[in-house]
């Protein structure tokens, strides 16, 4: 058993890193819209997790282990297939803000999930972040052009849910003793791009040509968008209470409405820049506030996870 202590500069420096993963998912709805074949979810999802989480393996070679086959194949689905396959048909059925907006549902999945399966104490300043965050969002990106289509809306919010169990799960659960950050990612990259792969096939056309283009998009959202990122933003999730991760998603919508305004000309008025200090402000106020980080512990019992309060995962790092 392992611990690691630190003080509050340090929950600060994880939090920051932590929020890069967001961040580079915001760009996701500006690659799928400017760089990808058109109307082609399952050919993206299937795309940027798959041979990412086979690099990872190919480097590591590790396979999972008992209770570890199925708890992988369901982390796998809500991370990954799940996730990628809504995520994508949000990002093609919304302007990427709007998209976004239907993500902020995330962190008050998380409120709810955590209390019931990791005992974390609902705070005031937990419920004012949720609400100052989707207050913020919607003041970024819900205008009188705001496009709102039923399919995307929809798509949006199941991605929302299936990312807010996979934090939640993997908080629980952890990562198997001896099973490193990099194995662990690959194994939910793995399951969710053999998972999408068969449905794409079988109920997507394949594109007549690729671009260089459209591979490089490609190539952004796989070796940035999920293997980079995903290491990231698993690494994070094991050092901070689920709640406080799943606030830094709001950097998501944030970074989605900033590429817009930078690349594809769209305004920013005074309403969305406070918007934006709304957002920044709902990231901050949610994170954890301590004199020592909190205790993480290499194991993969679910009872070692609700040792100390914030909750924290066994594991030391892995949506």
């Amino acid at each position: 058993m392992s611990n690691r202590r630190g003080g509050g500069g340090g929950l600060a420096a994880t939090s920051l890193i932590t929020a890069l993963a967001p961040m580079v998912w915001g760009s996701t709805y500006l690659i799928t819209t400017e760089f990808l074949p058109p109307e082609k979810p399952l050919l993206a999802s299937t795309l940027r997790a798959l041979p990412a989480g086979l690099i990872l393996l190919l480097i590591t070679r590790q396979l999972p282990k008992g209770i570890w086959w199925w708890r992988a194949l369901v982390l796998g689905v809500l991370n990954i297939g799940a996730f990628f396959y809504f995520l994508f048909l949000a990002a093609y059925h919304l302007p990427g803000g709007v998209a976004a907006l239907m993500g902020s549902a995330q962190p008050m999945i998380v409120l709810v999930l955590g209390a019931v399966l990791l005992r974390e104490k609902i705070m005031p300043q937990h419920i004012v972040s949720c609400l100052l965050g989707a207050g913020g969002i919607a003041l970024l990106v819900i205008g009188p052009k705001a496009g709102l289509d039923g399919i995307g809306v929809v798509a949006g919010l199941l991605g929302a849910l299936c990312m807010a169990s996979g934090i939640v799960l993997v908080k629980r659960w952890g990562r198997p003793e001896g099973v490193s950050l990099m194995t662990f990612t690959g194994w939910q990259l793995t399951v969710g791009g053999i998972l999408l792969l068969p449905i794409c096939l079988a109920t997507e056309t394949l594109p007549d040509h690729l671009t260089w283009k459209n591979i490089g998009g490609f190539a952004y959202l796989g070796l940035i968008g999920a293997l980079i990122a995903y290491v990231l933003w698993f690494r994070g999730l094991s050092r901070l209470p689920a709640l406080a991760a799943s606030f830094l998603s709001f950097a998501s919508p944030l970074c989605a409405t900033v590429l817009g305004y930078v690349f594809l000309n769209q305004s920013l008025n005074a309403i969305q820049l406070v918007g934006a200090v709304a957002v920044i402000a709902a990231v901050v106020i949610g994170q954890p506030r301590r004199t020592k980080a909190p205790t993480t512990v290499a194991q993969s019992s679910p009872a070692a996870v609700t040792e100390a309060e914030p909750s924290t995962s066994p594991s030391e790092g892995v949506r």
